[in-house]
């Protein structure tokens, strides 16, 4: 991957995108950040604890909403967590994930001709199937927004969720398929990735097998700014110790 694919952005954020102070977080999807002296309720789609992120006063950027229908007209976009901005949409990942296979900088998904998003896979909805002379390729994508030690780990919270997709590109693996998790690391501090075993263990233990199974794992880091998000180098996987 070249300098220039490291740095160009891939998703840029909207026209009428700001920057904000957060204050406080509510039922999960609805944050109240100040912008001056208005204070607004923006939409959060991060079902996360986005442990550490959340301080009243820090610098956050949000979106425009797109539609006229949406009753909040704000999105969360991105969080300044000390000198680094950390990216909490979780549409992201699936977005950044098509347009750097159609971009042909995804070097793991070369030989694939046709990307279908939204894939159901026996009672599982994958994130995208992608198909070509390799075969069948599944995929699940995650954001990753927490940083221990220089190690990215996911998740940030106990996650069902993510154990029954795990099982599911198990399975899949199984059945002669190929299939991958695509961990999108929305900040620059991580030097490598790993499964957050201190937070949910059982999803730690499964990841492992995963791999030992054959499942592949593609810790991408991404690179954030408040004008957009690109696709930066692939990072390491934690050694287990």
């Amino acid at each position: 991957m070249s300098e220039a694919q490291l740095t160009d952005h891939l998703i840029h954020f909207p026209e009428g995108s700001r920057l904000a102070r957060f204050c406080r977080r509510e039922k999960r999807f609805l944050v109240e950040v100040q912008d001056g002296r208005e204070k607004l309720w923006v939409h959060c789609n991060n079902s996360g604890s986005m442990l550490g992120l959340l301080r009243p006063g820090a610098t956050v950027l949000i979106s425009p909403a797109r539609g006229r229908e949406r009753r909040l007209p704000y999105t969360l976009e991105l969080v300044r967590h000390d000198s680094v901005w950390v990216g909490v949409n979780t549409l992201t990942p699936n977005r950044l994930l098509y347009l750097a296979w159609e971009s042909g900088i995804l070097p793991e998904a070369s030989g694939y001709e046709n990307f279908r998003k939204e894939a159901v896979s026996a009672e599982s909805r994958l994130d995208a199937v992608l198909h070509g002379s390799r075969g069948a390729l599944w995929i699940e994508a995650k954001n990753v927004t927490l940083v221990e030690d220089d190690v990215a780990c996911f998740p940030d919270a106990a996650t069902e969720r993510g154990r029954k997709h795990l099982q599911e590109l198990i399975r899949l693996v199984r059945q002669g398929d190929r299939s991958v998790c695509f961990y999108l690391v929305q900040r620059a501090d991580a030097r490598c990735f790993g499964p957050a075993d201190f937070i949910d263990s059982d999803f730690a233990d499964l990841f492992w097998k995963a791999i030992n199974e054959g499942v592949e794992m593609w810790p991408y880091l991404a690179m954030v700014s408040p004008e957009g998000i690109g696709l930066g180098p692939r990072l390491p996987l934690r050694t287990v110790v």
